[in-house]
């Protein structure tokens, strides 16, 4: 089945009758969810692409149904393109560009044609794009999300079950099978969740929004030219509302530089092929700097008043000098004694929240002891170099340490 006929289409006054109505989403969530239930949930408006011509003209309003299952509600500070209101002329200049920019960079004509023939406008893209950051978690509560005992239990089980082509990607590229299973853990669930979306859509629809467009139209000539190389139906793909695809979430142009063909039948296939998937992770985070032989954190305890603004992840000090500030091992032996040098990460946020209700807590008439109890010690990460390269992977604090709290549980 196709994406577009997933869909019952409406007419194009239906659309205008239902433009004013507000549909409120959930938040973004991080813990996985069933693929086969989220495309639906994608909510798509199909319109139809302009006619290929010899030259871009402005081209009329499509007499073909347009489908709208749901709008979006309106943002605080709408973008280039208003959520809820869709612009039909910008929609078909975004798909005009794209056609002229794939035509200048040898994309086949098959290959344009399909990318650009009724692609879906998703509300909902835009929604959670732009609304990334009001979804947030302390510390704490991401890594009971990430790093569970359900994921644990599967990523040992994956363990079992590849333990060849595992030890191959050690070898060729110096990752530990611990370390490639956290990434496949923490991206896709073990491939439990890999395709949201169709991606052509998902990318059409963040280039009219406009937040980021240029990064997105790179995002979706890449992902022709792949489609071009591997003969395959660009309307085929799958992946996230953010344009990552396969067993560890790549986006095309990651996958156009580090992807590899891991079981020799001369196509990159991340999304059906798990040999290549763990050879192009193995792959890039070899170009990414990985060193086998360090670790990535180590937790250690530091003390109460300890100063947070230390607690950054880019102030870099000696192993010797976090230990004359005060930081422990947990069981409270010493840290090494030498001149390795590492940054230091920890949750300030929950910190200093914390600190703010104890400094609160005895002028409260209703206190009771409990509330008024010492500040506990903290918990904090020494951060090291392969750190530094998660986040070249994804540029965030939790995500690398949840990446080593789950490689290490996995470590067998």
């Amino acid at each position: 089945m196709t994406w577009d006929n997933r869909f019952a289409c409406i007419t194009c006054a239906a659309l205008l009758c239902t433009a004013a109505a507000r549909a409120d989403v959930a938040p973004t969530s991080i813990a996985p969810a069933p693929a086969a239930a989220s495309v639906v949930a994608a909510s798509p408006v199909v319109v139809a692409a302009p006619v290929p011509v010899a030259t871009t003209v402005a081209t009329p309003a499509p007499t073909t149904p347009i489908v709208i299952v749901e709008t979006a509600p309106a943002p605080d500070t709408p973008p280039i393109a208003e959520r809820g209101a869709f612009d039909m002329a910008r929609w078909e200049s975004v798909l005009d560009t794209v056609r002229t920019r794939a035509t200048a960079e040898k994309i086949s004509k098959k290959t344009i044609d399909t990318t650009l023939k009724n692609p879906a406008f998703i509300p909902n893209i835009v929604k959670r794009d732009q609304n990334q950051s009001e979804f947030k978690l302390t510390l704490d509560g991401y890594l009971n999300r990430t790093v569970n005992p359900t994921r644990i239990a599967s990523g040992r089980k994956m363990a079992n079950k590849y333990p060849t082509l595992l030890k191959r990607v050690h070898a060729r590229y110096g990752v530990q099978p611990h370390v490639i299973l956290a990434f496949w853990g923490m991206e896709s669930n073990y491939g439990a969740r890999m395709a949201d979306h169709p991606l052509r859509d998902a990318f059409v629809t963040l280039i009219y929004e406009g937040r980021r467009q240029t990064f997105f139209t790179n995002q979706l000539i890449a992902l022709m030219k792949i489609a071009d190389k591997n003969g395959d139906d660009i309307s085929d793909y799958g992946g996230s509302w953010a344009g990552a695809m396969g067993h560890f979430q790549f986006i095309p142009t990651t996958l156009a530089a580090y992807g590899v063909d891991g079981n020799g039948d001369g196509k990159i296939d991340i999304s059906g092929s798990i040999g290549d998937a763990m050879m192009s992770a193995g792959n890039y985070l070899n170009r990414l700097g990985w060193n086998e032989n360090e670790r990535i954190v180590r937790r250690v305890v530091l003390p109460a008043d300890f100063d947070v603004s230390l607690l950054d992840g880019k102030t870099k000090k000696t192993l010797s000098d976090w230990a004359a500030l005060g930081a422990t091992l947990p069981d409270g032996r010493a840290l090494p004694v030498t001149d390795m040098m590492a940054g230091m990460v920890a949750d300030t946020v929950a910190i200093n929240d914390a600190r703010m209700n104890a400094a609160i807590a005895p002028t409260d008439p209703n206190a009771v002891d409990m509330d008024v109890a010492p500040m506990p010690a903290i918990t904090a990460y020494l951060t090291y170099s392969n750190f530094y390269r998660i986040k070249k992977w994804n540029n965030s604090n939790w995500y690398a340490i949840a990446i080593a709290e789950l490689a290490d549980a996995l470590h067998q």
